[in-house]
């Protein structure tokens, strides 16, 4: 997530708060959708699972997930699980931004070229995306397990603990394939949007200017991105919930032979759950995010060099 391509370069330092500030800002404001991401994602609607009554509570949509969950089970499940996303978005958007940046400089050298093109923005965002993926899936996977309605762990460390007491340290990396896959696509489709988009759009010579395109080009990035992404994010869901105790048979492991599992027993709607708040949250989220991140490095930028 590159601000202005042609503004002057500032060191890994200021990359990284500002992604930090950027990624901590969305996840503040945004963070209940993807709670409701998660449950859309874990239910199970195969008539076997139906049947035996595994479908724990059946959510008509966005809106009337959040009141099931504020009126059952408190205001505060909104954030349950809050703590391990918090601890990894640092990590997390300092990797993505700096990375897509180094990305960005190794196809220019490897193509031949100073320009960056949309090829370059998508190929470095898919790299950037995988490259994080290393270093966010045990915090997605707590995440994951502390957000699911049948969770009993009593906070992050209990699930933390408990994780790597039945699965090992290598437990905490369950769904790291799936993790990429998602990754790659959201990234890849996020920055190529957003170069495509930017470049489209009149120059803008204000401020206020630039912030408006960065909210459209966020939003559409945001937005395609996820189009792209959610079945595989809702094969990692359903790979990390899953612990080593409670699952006898593993039914979802790699992400290809998942997708089929679910598209076979649920339809290919399945293939989509959450598809609605994750949109929610990505689409403003990524405006969010761009416009933070931009504003946080130009602030950077005008007290190193001056206006």
């Amino acid at each position: 997530m590159s601000s202005d391509s042609n503004a002057k370069p500032l060191p890994f330092i200021y990359q990284f708060i500002s992604g930090a500030v950027a990624g901590i800002s969305e996840l503040t404001v945004m963070y209940p959708l993807d709670v409701v991401k998660t449950r859309f994602q874990l239910e199970v609607t195969t008539p076997a699972a139906a049947a035996a009554g595994k479908q724990v509570e059946k959510y008509n949509g966005v809106i009337d997930c959040l009141k099931k969950i504020v009126k059952k089970e408190g205001f505060s499940r909104l954030y349950r699980g809050i703590s391990s996303p918090m601890l990894m978005e640092a990590p997390k958007r300092a990797t993505k931004f700096a990375c897509n940046d180094q990305y960005q400089k190794i196809f220019k050298n490897l193509f031949h070229t100073n320009e960056t093109t949309q090829k370059i923005s998508i190929a470095a965002g898919a790299s950037a995306g995988m490259t994080e993926a290393a270093v966010i899936v045990p915090f997605e996977l707590i995440k994951i397990r502390m957000q699911d309605v049948k969770s009993s762990y009593l906070g992050p460390m209990d699930c933390l603990k408990k994780t790597i007491k039945n699965e090992g340290i290598l437990g905490l990396y369950k769904g790291i394939e799936s993790t990429m896959w998602r990754n790659a696509l959201w990234n890849g489709g996020y920055f190529g949007v957003i170069f495509q988009v930017r470049n489209s759009m009149p120059v803008a010579k204000t401020k206020g200017q630039k912030t408006r395109n960065d909210l459209i080009a966020g939003a559409i990035g945001g937005t395609v991105g996820t189009m792209l992404n959610t079945p595989f994010d809702v094969v990692k869901s359903r790979i990390q919930s899953v612990d080593a105790v409670s699952s006898a048979v593993k039914k979802y492991n790699w992400s290809l032979p998942s997708l089929l599992v679910i598209y076979r027993e649920e339809g290919f709607k399945a293939l989509y759950k959450g598809f609605v708040p994750k949109v929610c949250r990505l689409a403003p989220g990524g405006s969010l995010m761009l416009v933070v991140f931009t504003g946080m490095m130009n602030f950077f930028r005008d007290l190193k060099y001056g206006h």
